[in-house]
């Protein structure tokens, strides 16, 4: 029986080790790419019907249109009634909640009546959508103006509904990328520009705050909420003053304060001798007519002696879209070692276990040629840091382009999991023997001078860097966010020695004689073991094919395993076609093909619509809700993590999803707050920026006043998590 590592699998696990990388069209797309506004929407508009307006988008491929964000408003002399607009599709916005939106194309119907005298049908179509694929930029609400003339018989004018008005929404500040709009209004201003916060101490038990906005910025008086820091038994009792009526499709007719809002509060109980107050303000805001902004929060200390304080940004997460890099906390020489000390301990992880297992075969079968066993060892490590080498690369100048790539982002793409989950069964099969590559057992000297051998070996070492990558084993976080703030020269070298240190245990085999002398030698027992090693394959295949049904649902795992009943054919078939003439080896190919098929579709399929948290007790992670939390002096657990985080689901089990673990969480009064990162989530890839991690599993636990957060370990365990969340309590 022949046993060597697939060697006819090179080029397809060449073509793997690219897809790892995470490459994805559209990359190097700025938004000197992105359309017109007119031209991203394009607006036609029907008024041959009397006393019925037809309007139709055609929207770009990667654009879509909020439905919720329509609206429509008659010129001189014209009454609208309702606009019946046909359901959209479901999507959760990260500002906005649950919306509908629509793709391709959309038609409205709007009935109107006119005035007597009315020539001309005169409207104005408000409309707002965004971009979908890097750069992800939502434009501001863009106004086209319509005049059309009237048809013969157009209703005359009587009393109608007219369409609600609609506010422009929390689309939040990030949508002034784009600069200056196509649109009616100017680029919205950074918050920090757009709503500046300062306050003074009147007298010791009066303050005064004060919002200052540029012309056209507003703040709603029900959405500001102040709360004191470390003062018990003090309370604020602010006093509005007269603000300006303003109709909100979201909150009804609120009041809100244009340009500057002078804010008197009374401090209500005994100050006992405190020299300053430390007041925690959050509010909502608008641009007229534009963006509205999320959640924001700032924190004063102001003194009590009459002097003035500015407004400081909270220690809470505000998912910056490009957070400055982290200082370097070690030296390069510790992050070496840490690096070498994380990579070898990937050798002992459940991921990197299955391709460990093709290895032993290799190094069993050298027997006592030390030759061997050096061959083995060198190709494999040149496998491993190759593919080291080039994954890091490529993260680190996708990151210094402002892409949110980080370690095992590469299984985030449901093309890269249906590929590796046949990679995975196709070599389960070859060990198990349905079909064969390479040498043969019994002819171990000459498949290694063949040139199957070494590739086998530097195919081994690339796929065990690929499925290394959902697991970060401990030492790695602080090596790896060593390399995401280090120059590329520094960094390179980390990740060259997490693959030192993953190639580390085959090296040692391969050049310590005394450690090879400890093999057993080989014989027929080893045919068994490899037959037996080919199940750790199968179940790997199984776990990325659950991967891959979190992330597309049931037709995608469908598919995957139609895809993987062809590769079983194709390989059956090439096995019996050794003998036998072209016409069956042709066979092979149209089943190769046929194969591919579903891998394609399988990369069209989109994404289901699923709630980011259905476990009682566990709340979805946004920065708002954890800005509110924060705001209301509660401790929060945030836990992000992946399905295909191997290290994330192995926290799950030994410590999160534990009678223990929600004991404790009542004890302290925390929240538990969980973040989804198996697909692609701009907020959460934000969040992970903020704290400077290289990917996942992240956890950090936010104190009960307001205090900086505390990053656990990516490894966690019961004591450390019950210390940090009682530290947090008090």
């Amino acid at each position: 029986m022949r046993s060597k590592f697939p060697g006819r699998f090179a080029a397809a696990l060449l073509i793997l080790l690219s897809l790892s990388l995470g490459v994805r069209p559209g990359f190097a797309q700025g938004t000197d790419t992105l359309l017109p506004v007119t031209q991203a929407y394009q607006l036609r508009a029907d008024a041959a019907t009397p006393g019925l307006l037809k309007l139709h988008w055609t929207i770009a491929p990667h654009y879509y249109l909020y439905r919720g964000r329509m609206q429509f408003r008659g010129g001189a002399g014209v009454t609208l009634g309702a606009a019946q607009l046909p359901a959209g599709d479901k999507h959760h916005d990260e500002y906005l909640g649950e919306v509908e939106t629509y793709h391709n194309a959309v038609d409205a119907t709007l009935p109107y009546t006119v005035a007597a005298g009315t020539r001309r049908l005169q409207l104005s179509v408000q409309y707002q959508g965004c971009h979908e694929v890097d750069p992800k930029i939502c434009y501001p609400p863009h106004t086209e103006q319509l005049d059309l003339p009237l048809p013969a018989g157009a209703p005359p004018n009587v009393p109608a509904m007219a369409a609600p008005a609609r506010s422009a929404g929390a689309l939040g500040a990030a949508l002034s990328a784009l600069g200056q709009p196509a649109g009616d209004h100017p680029a919205a201003l950074p918050p920090e520009q757009a709503f500046r916060l300062d306050a003074l101490a009147s007298a010791p038990h009066r303050l005064l705050l004060r919002w200052t906005m540029p012309k056209g910025y507003y703040v709603y008086r029900d959405k500001i909420t102040l709360q004191l820091q470390d003062a018990a038994g003090l309370t604020l009792q602010p006093q509005w003053p007269p603000g300006v009526v303003h109709h909100d499709g979201q909150y009804g007719d609120v009041t809100v304060y244009f340009d500057q809002l002078e804010l008197p509060v009374t401090v209500v109980g005994d100050l006992a001798g405190r020299r300053q107050l430390t007041v925690l303000a959050s509010f909502l805001g608008c641009q007229n007519g534009g963006v509205c902004y999320p959640l924001m929060h700032r924190t004063l200390t102001i003194p009590l002696d009459g002097s003035s304080a500015s407004a400081a940004l909270p220690a809470v997460p505000t998912s910056p879209a490009g957070s400055a890099p982290a200082p370097l906390q070690v030296s390069l020489f510790a992050a070496l070692l840490l690096a070498l000390g994380g990579g070898l301990i990937l050798n002992l992880m459940p991921c990197v276990l299955p391709v460990l297992s093709i290895k032993a075969v290799s190094v069993l079968e050298s027997g006592d040629s030390q030759a061997a066993a050096r061959r083995h060892a060198m190709f494999y490590t040149a496998g491993v840091l190759t593919s080291f080498a080039a994954l890091g690369l490529a993260i680190l100048v996708l990151r210094a382009a402002g892409h949110a790539l980080g370690w095992g982002t590469q299984l985030q793409q449901p093309l890269v999991v249906g590929v590796l989950a046949l990679v995975m069964l196709a070599v389960g099969l070859s060990m198990s023997g349905v079909v064969q590559f390479g040498a043969s057992l019994g002819n171990t000297g000459a498949g290694l001078a063949s040139r199957a051998g070494p590739v086998g070996d530097f195919f081994t070492g690339v796929l065990a860097v690929v499925v290394a990558s959902p697991c970060t084993a401990p030492f790695m976080g602080s090596a790896l966010a060593y390399a995401f703030a280090a120059p590329m020269l520094s960094a390179l070298l980390v990740f060259l020695a997490l693959g030192v240190g993953l190639a580390l245990p085959f090296l040692l085999v391969g050049f310590v004689p005394a450690l090879a002398r400890l093999l057993p030698r080989p014989g027929r027992w080893m045919e068994t073991l490899k037959q037996v090693l080919a199940f750790p394959m199968y179940l790997t295949a199984a776990w990325l094919a659950w991967v891959l049904a979190n992330q597309r649902g049931a037709d995608a795992v469908g598919l995957l395993l139609v895809a993987a009943v062809l590769l079983a054919m194709t390989l059956w078939w090439f096995e019996r076609s050794r003998q036998r003439g072209p016409p069956s080896r042709a066979a092979v190919l149209v089943l190769a093909l046929l194969t591919l098929l579903p891998v394609y579709l399988l990369a069209q399929v989109p994404r289901p619509q699923r709630d980011a948290v259905s476990v009682a007790g566990v709340v979805a992670y946004s920065p708002q809700r954890l800005a509110e939390l924060r705001a209301a002096d509660v401790p929060v657990f945030v836990d992000i993590g992946a399905d295909w985080c191997v290290t994330c689901k192995a926290n799950e089990h030994t410590v999160l999803d534990t009678s223990a673990f929600r004991e404790l969480l009542k004890r302290t009064g925390a929240v538990y707050m969980k973040g989804d990162w198996t697909n692609v989530d701009p907020t959460i890839s934000a969040f992970l920026q903020e704290y400077h991690t290289p990917g996942v599993p992240l956890y950090v636990v936010f104190p009960k006043h307001n205090g900086p957060g505390r990053r656990l370990s990516t490894v966690l365990t019961a004591s450390l998590v019950e210390k940090a969340l009682t530290a947090a309590a008090h």
